[in-house]
């Protein structure tokens, strides 16, 4: 009897490694996901700024491959009886199980941040900001990652009426080489971003947020950029997950307490070589979704799988539609001081992220992208 693949989650990582693993080993595949479109999460701060960005239906993604498609909400895993559990439809039964649920967006660690906050971590939350946006006014940016230079690049970029200003823990860009901030700090003047470095939230309010000092700074949209959360799934089901709800994976991807589920994307706790846990980023994904396929692909057919090696090459930061930063870093995504800036910078990650997208339907691309390279042996 032919297995059962079943893949939960139609982000960047769950759609290639479904169509890759069809393709691999010609076995039995099922595509879960909540919603029927496929998002391009990494074009959300675009889609929060109003400018419009196609949406592309999974069904004509996955048009030409042997998998078999299922709309509908996970709520569970019965892990005993290998099942998935739905909000509405039949339990689905699996031999083999893929787990790439995603994250979403942790912002109920400040008082305030939940009611008060707008988080831009879905489809949902970048059409809700961007309503909001039409209101006006001052806009704060939580969070000095680069989801939230990026953030508050472009909507000082795209919407200058607004006056954005960009909170951030950490001196602005702290995981940039001295190059990289020096840039993004010139582009933040440019634009007129009021960068607020160094400092902590303490509390968000409807009229703005409280500073960990007291201070208090007036604002009618806060943007949430900081923290993400996994689903609880994993953890509920009785699978190995670590102190975030991720789930603990061998050098293969594959679940270290159950043999019969692998994990990937921003649901796992993936390690490179060396022990060092990868950051959630479409660079890690991606290759780690091929790699998943390889690996399941092998193990049908009789064959050992190799290791997952990893390394990095780049961080790719937009900063508007006019400007970017191409981070150069080693292997382990330290910075090194080469950068390359402005317009090449932008149409180099505009590149990218047309190829993370093409790479859903043609998932053999992924070896090409020079985000970040998976390699075996």
């Amino acid at each position: 009897m032919t297995a059962h693949i079943v893949v939960l989650g139609a982000g960047y990582a769950g759609t290639i490694a479904a169509k890759a693993i069809a393709k691999q080993s010609g076995t039995r595949v099922t595509l879960v996901n909540a919603d029927d479109r496929f998002v391009e999460r990494v074009r959300m701060h675009q889609v929060a700024a109003g400018q419009v960005v196609r949406q592309r239906p999974i069904a004509q993604l996955l048009a030409g491959d042997p998998v078999a498609f299922v709309v509908d909400r996970v709520v569970g895993i019965d892990a005993d009886r290998r099942e998935v559990l739905f909000a509405d439809g039949a339990p689905l039964a699996y031999d083999t199980l893929v787990y790439a649920l995603g994250s979403s967006a942790q912002h109920d660690a400040v008082p305030g941040a939940v009611e008060h906050a707008y988080p831009l971590a879905t489809g949902p939350d970048a059409a809700r900001l961007r309503e909001r946006l039409t209101k006006g006014g001052h806009v704060t940016v939580v969070g000095g990652g680069l989801t939230g230079i990026e953030v508050a690049a472009e909507l000082a970029d795209t919407r200058p009426e607004l006056k954005t200003r960009l909170i951030t823990g950490e001196a602005l860009g702290a995981a940039l080489s001295e190059r990289g901030r020096r840039h993004v700090r010139r582009v933040f003047d440019r634009l007129g971003v009021d960068v607020r470095d160094r400092v902590r939230v303490a509390e968000v309010r409807a009229d703005g947020v409280v500073l960990g000092d007291g201070d208090f700074l007036a604002s009618d949209t806060v943007v949430w950029t900081t923290g993400f959360r996994v689903p609880g799934t994993a953890r509920a089901a009785g699978f190995a997950v670590d102190a975030h709800g991720r789930m603990v994976v061998d050098r293969t991807l594959r679940s270290v307490s159950h043999p019969e589920v692998y994990a990937i994307g921003d649901a796992a706790a993936v390690q490179r070589q060396g022990g060092q846990e990868l950051r959630m980023a479409c660079a890690t994904g991606l290759p780690s979704a091929a790699h998943c396929a390889r690996a399941i692909s092998d193990r049908l057919a009789g064959r050992t799988p190799r290791p997952l090696r990893f390394r990095y090459l780049n961080q790719c930061v937009s900063l508007g539609r006019r400007d970017g930063l191409i981070q150069f870093v080693r292997a382990d995504d330290s910075p090194v001081e080469r950068v390359l800036t402005g317009r090449a910078a932008a149409l180099y990650k505009e590149f990218i992220v047309r190829g993370a997208l093409l790479s859903q339907r043609h998932p053999a691309l992924v070896a090409l992208t020079p985000r970040g390279r998976e390699r075996q042996g």
